[in-house]
């Protein structure tokens, strides 16, 4: 493999090491919840940077694709400052020792924390989304609007999705508080805690803000600091990126010599990615042959860019999201061509499946989903020969049940899946025009195409 331009020792590295983030952010937060609730806007309160990048998006004021920032978070060192207005948070280019802004203080600000806000779409019919997002998240925020009755829908369902992905940290902020009084506030925090109980959220922090009006931002800063730790990451394995985001650079018209290769963005599980870096991408891209069998070519490549946003990196580890550019055909990266692809060093992923074989276990009822008499809808077990959307870590795809015995099914995908056993795996099931989750399980073995 190529290196930087300098020697780079790993073993001197951790996640708040200043050289790392004071460009890149080392830690992952997902802003989950129900549509309209505040997730967008509890991130732009935080950084300045609206995560809502499309026109059409904008328009409606809906995010309809995982939105992605960067966000440091500073404390003052001046011990008189009180908190938690000792806190605050800028985006990802802000100075690394910048001067506290409270009138009278004159402190200087250390850098605590820099992390990457995954922001998730609140609409149900975009859950597959949502489960791609909470694939490379680390800690949630869980967005509950004050001025509507808790649980919504969508609320109840990402709350599921993330304790099928095992997080552990979460901070409730229960926004918008500003539109509401205050006897109505305490009644509604009540409601939300009756909810979370019996949960993973059941002693998460429950937080009053107004991200509109950014009102208490500087608390969900110290919670932050204080309440979520960094993940332990392994930065000596061989690197392994998972890619929620692809896209390309090039303006129609563009003249064939000034064209760019495809970028692929996403988090790094484990490992060191460093320019000049070769790489491969699994599955790559996909087809079928004569006979309708499906089959893949991996993608191989170079790094000739690493970005955290707007800092240029020379090397980049787990933790955060990154943007690899690289000198892939950039017809194949973009609109989110890549997106539940896995990115690597060349001869270290896993295995491509076009089958799986999985333990699962189903919800008892239906998230989201009410019948007339307004209790949740029951799930019903699996059927052989039924279709169901089944997420693998960042990978969505249409799979068809072919064998089902007790607690473990054999799914054949309409696609194909890089995975390894003991990933995590969500099902839906197509309910009222809409994919619902129904349940989750683990891979535990599988049929994969040869490569």
């Amino acid at each position: 493999m190529a290196n930087a331009d300098s020697p780079l020792d790993l073993s001197m590295l951790h996640a708040l090491s200043h050289e790392i983030i004071s460009k890149q952010a080392t830690i992952n937060i997902g802003t989950i919840g129900h549509v309209a609730h505040g997730k967008s806007t509890i991130v732009k309160a935080m950084s300045g940077v609206q995560t809502i990048r499309f026109k059409n998006v904008m328009e409606c004021g809906i995010a309809t694709k995982l939105g992605h920032t960067n966000v440091k978070i500073y404390k003052c060192q001046n011990e008189a400052c009180p908190r938690p207005g000792c806190y605050k948070s800028y985006r990802s280019n802000m100075e690394d020792r910048p001067k506290c802004e409270r009138p009278g203080c004159g402190g200087i600000m250390k850098l605590e924390r820099h992390v990457s806000f995954v922001d998730c779409a609140g609409h149900d019919f975009l859950m597959a989304a949502m489960l791609n997002g909470a694939a490379v998240m680390d800690a949630a925020l869980l967005l509950v609007a004050a001025n509507e009755p808790c649980p919504q829908p969508q609320t109840s369902e990402h709350l599921a999705a993330i304790e099928i992905m095992k997080l552990k940290h979460i901070l409730i902020l229960q926004n918008k508080v500003d539109l509401i009084e205050k006897t109505t506030a305490q009644d509604h925090y009540q409601s939300i805690l009756q909810f979370v109980k019996g949960t993973i959220a059941d002693s998460a922090p429950i937080v009053p803000v107004s991200a509109q009006l950014k009102y208490n931002i500087d608390a969900v800063n110290e919670y932050i600091v204080e309440r979520i730790p960094i993940p332990v990451r392994d930065f000596t394995s061989d690197p392994r990126l998972i890619v929620i985001r692809s896209f390309e650079f090039n303006r129609p018209g563009t003249e064939a010599d000034s064209l760019t290769g495809g970028v692929a963005g996403g988090s790094i599980l484990s490992g060191v990615l460093r320019l000049g870096d070769e790489i491969e991408i699994r599955p790559g891209i996909i087809s079928k042959d004569n006979e309708g069998k499906i089959k893949c070519r991996p993608i191989f490549s170079r790094i000739v860019t690493l970005l955290a946003e707007n800092n240029n990196l020379k090397f980049a580890v787990p933790g955060g999201l990154i943007s690899v550019g690289t000198k892939i055909d950039p017809t194949l990266c973009r609109a989110d061509r890549l997106v539940g692809q896995v990115l690597g060093a060349v001869g270290t992923l896993p295995e491509v499946y076009s089958e799986l074989e999985i333990q699962y276990l189903l919800l008892r009822r239906l998230l989201g989903v009410k019948v007339d008499d307004k209790k949740q809808a029951k799930v019903t077990k699996l059927a052989k020969n039924e279709v169901l959307m089944v997420n693998i870590g960042p990978t969505s795809t249409g799979g068809r049940v072919i064998e089902v015995k007790n607690d473990i099914a054999k799914i054949a995908l309409t696609g194909l899946a890089c995975s390894e056993a003991g990933a995590n795996v969500a099902l839906s099931r197509r309910i009222a025009n809409h994919w619902r989750m129904i349940g989750w399980g683990k891979v535990t073995g599988g049929s994969y195409v040869l490569i």
